[in-house]
């Protein structure tokens, strides 16, 4: 009788909670490394005492659910709830809400996002040791379904709001208006230490000045070594940071004189190249080996630079192989025309529609220069018997013709021959000239790798659709995926540092534990993301805590991470 009262008792009484943690510990301690949450404070305060939420913990709310969850900002509170409160920064007595981030994005907005930025990229050089020598520039276009008629550019609270309006898309979308985002990343890790939007027909070539400018006052030094595409090769960009004592490196585009005349001169020459790599074709196994060359030409730029012309066979196969199907499909294109306009009703029968779609044809392959191609106007004949009856050798004939067009085309060997012989190669123009063929080459070779952080931003993180109509909030929402790129990319440079240092090749971070050699954050968050803690009570009385299990891959992961294991003991 005695047993049954004390279950009873039990049922009645005790419950079992359950609190998801997933990877916000290890997010958390990277945060307080940054001190990010001070910084926010400290640029985006909260005056108004009626605010029951301070704008920077509800900025940080939506940065670890871009981390975690990703989803919009009318979800955030369901979001928040199915996790541990403490996870995400709040007390039990906190609520966040899509007013509450909606004004922080507002006051961040109004902040000194200069400022804030550089505050936080010296504390992530001093926190982190990061190397600020080489910094690698690139943009990309972040497209809008929405008319977004009053984003013209207009102040909002006295701040000059982005224009979002329609310009060249890096998305292949120019049916959508965009705004052009401005990265820069380290490389030592391609770490994000610069970010801005600007207007959406924005040229490339006019960012390199204003980025070069910001980047000096945040690393408090101008001898840093800048790397971009060959949208830095005009005049203004190039001689504001050479003026400056700044050093860039570059591609030198085909518009250049440069680019031809180094063409026209290996038609008659052999370079003396430089075997710099010679390594296994890691596209795929077993294949040719990816060599690399360099050769420093014998003149410099117009501007006095050295340039380095790089030769890969890699590259020269792929090259070679795209111009030989290239050719393929046009010439099937013009064999299909034909056959169509031979036919007894041709959709296209003017001399000027048949001009145009060959126009389309060779630009569309890019082949114009290595097909000739000729329209012909050709008589087609046909006889028929004038009487009805078996054909005899009195039977007489009535000709009929008739009048279609017909292109004929052939091959330009001599320009194909022309291009093999620079196929595979590009040039690489610096205006340091100490830097040898090897330093240019392999700054430049390290430049691919913002294109990662792009393609996360896009992909993982799902910054577009944007849900906002606000061009004041979506540009400080951008400036919070800045933030969200920062702390991924430093938890991937710290345990790939850690698996270097402790000479560690591969950790089985994907599916069915297979190895990685360079393991992503994503691969790293998701590892934790069903972590969960639960909590014992008697009515309001905690009873027990249960502390999540953690596998044995985890905790290699938190140690090489250097985060302790209370991260995940968390007070109530």
């Amino acid at each position: 009788m005695q047993n049954r009262q004390v279950t009873d008792w039990s049922v009645q009484a005790l419950s079992l909670e359950s609190e998801r943690l997933g990877p916000l510990p290890l997010v958390n301690h990277f945060l307080e490394r940054l001190g990010l949450e001070a910084l926010l404070d400290r640029f985006v305060p909260t005056l108004d005492r009626r605010v029951r939420l301070p704008y920077a913990k509800a900025l940080l709310v939506l940065l670890r659910s871009v981390l975690v969850e990703r989803e919009p900002l009318y979800r955030q509170s369901e979001t928040v709830h199915g996790f541990c409160a403490a996870a995400f920064g709040l007390k039990a007595d906190e609520m966040v809400s899509d007013d509450a981030i909606g004004q922080g994005l507002d006051r961040l907005f109004d902040a000194d996002r200069a400022g804030l930025l550089t505050a936080v990229v010296v504390s992530a050089t001093e926190a982190f040791d990061l190397r600020l020598s080489e910094l690698h520039q690139d943009t990309t276009s972040i497209s809008f379904c929405g008319q977004y008629r009053e984003a013209r550019g207009r102040r909002v609270r006295g701040r000059r709001a982005p224009l979002i309006t329609y310009g060249f898309s890096k998305a292949h979308r120019p049916d959508l208006k965009q705004l052009l985002w401005v990265l820069t990343t380290t490389a030592d890790g391609a770490v994000p230490v610069q970010f801005r939007c600007e207007d959406g027909n924005t040229s490339d070539s006019r960012t390199h000045a204003g980025t070069w400018d910001t980047l000096v006052k945040a690393t408090g030094r101008t001898d840093f070594l800048y790397v971009a595409d060959s949208k830095l090769c005009c005049e203004a960009a190039m001689d504001h940071i050479d003026r400056r004592a700044g050093r860039f490196v570059c591609v030198l585009p085909r518009s250049r004189s440069e680019d031809s005349e180094f063409r026209e001169w290996l038609q008659t020459h052999e370079p003396a190249w430089e075997l710099l790599w010679d390594r296994p074709n890691r596209r795929r196994q077993g294949g040719p080996r990816d060599r690399w060359w360099v050769h420093r030409a014998l003149l410099p730029s117009h501007e006095g630079w050295p340039v380095v012309w790089v030769k890969s066979s890699s590259l020269e196969l792929r090259r070679r192989q795209s111009r030989r199907e290239r050719l393929l499909a046009a010439t099937e294109a013009l064999e299909t025309l034909n056959a169509r306009l031979a036919g007894p009703r041709p959709r296209r029968r003017s001399r000027e529609q048949i001009l145009q779609y060959l126009e389309r044809v060779l630009r569309r392959y890019r082949v114009a220069q290595y097909l000739r191609v000729e329209l012909v106007h050709e008589l087609a004949h046909q006889f028929r018997q004038t009487r009805r009856g078996r054909p005899g050798p009195n039977t007489q004939y009535q000709r009929k013709s008739k009048q279609h067009w017909q292109v004929r085309f052939s091959i330009d060997e001599t320009a194909i021959a022309y291009d093999r012989k620079s196929d595979g190669m590009y040039p690489l123009l610096s205006n340091d000239r100490t830097l040898t063929n090897a330093q240019i080459l392999e700054a430049h070779k390290r430049q691919p790798t913002i294109e990662k952080r792009f393609s996360q931003s896009k992909s993982v993180f799902e910054i577009a659709p944007v849900c906002l109509k606000n061009e004041g909030r979506i540009e400080a929402l951008f400036y919070l995926y800045f933030l969200v790129l920062l702390v991924q990319a430093l938890i991937e440079r710290e345990l790939r540092r850690a698996m270097q240092r402790e000479q560690i090749t591969t950790l089985p971070l994907y599916p069915e534990e297979r190895a990685t050699r360079r393991p992503t954050a994503e691969q790293i968050l998701r590892l934790f993301s069903h972590t969960t803690r639960s909590v014992l009570r008697h009515k309001t009385q905690e009873i027990r805590r249960f502390d999540p299990e953690l596998t044995d891959i985890q905790r290699q992961i938190l140690t090489l991470l250097a985060v302790p294991p209370s991260a995940y003991r968390l007070a109530t």
